[in-house]
């Protein structure tokens, strides 16, 4: 079996991942996040999904089979990225109150053995409950999600931000959509349930 290499800093992806029961290892790659003009949030989870998949072969892991994910939140259209600061949190809760925000989690799978890969994206609707100042206040306060996009935590408490969610993973809305992971590494020879 071909070693496994997350593309990703991320605890919350790691311990998905975990899940699998597969031997990995974690590289964080050096991938610019900027948003090019007028591509859409779908489109940049996908490119950025496969950047970090790529970036990191040349520097030594050549042969691995390298995992890149990246996730965009979208509120009518526009990006939000990850808040960074109690206060962006804050406004960025406030704006979903009450509103669909779609997530949109690029996967890609890149075979630095043979020089491939399969790109992926995952699209979860996120229908969030109307908030009040002091539930928005105290959430943030509990889980402090400055780092994820869309200022919560899925895998705790920020399941109580939502009325329901629209999709084929949920496991998308931590950032790694295990299910289409699953296929992905079944196509290349890897297979969970066989090992």
């Amino acid at each position: 079996m071909p070693e496994l290499l997350l593309a990703s800093s991320s605890p919350y992806r790691r311990h998905l991942l975990e899940r699998l029961g597969l031997p990995f290892t974690c590289a964080s790659p050096a991938v610019d996040e900027t948003p090019r003009a007028r591509e859409t949030p779908e489109a940049l989870a996908r490119r950025l999904a496969q950047l970090k998949a790529r970036a990191l072969a040349p520097d030594g892991f050549r042969d691995r089979l390298i995992i890149g994910s990246d996730q965009v939140a979208s509120l009518d259209g526009l990006c939000l990225g990850k808040p960074g600061t109690h206060q962006n949190a804050v406004e960025q809760l406030r704006a979903a109150s009450g509103r669909v925000v779609t997530f949109y989690t690029g996967l890609s799978l890149y075979d630095a053995r043979i020089g491939t890969d399969e790109t992926r994206c995952e699209r979860i609707r996120a229908h969030f409950r109307v908030l009040t100042e002091e539930q928005i206040e105290r959430y943030l306060r509990k889980e402090e999600p400055y780092d994820c996009a869309g200022a919560f935590k899925m895998e705790g408490l920020g399941i109580c931000l939502f009325e329901r969610l629209e999709g084929d993973d949920p496991n998308a809305l931590i950032g790694l959509p295990l299910i289409q992971l699953t296929e992905l590494l079944q196509n290349a020879g890897v297979d969970p349930l066989l090992l």
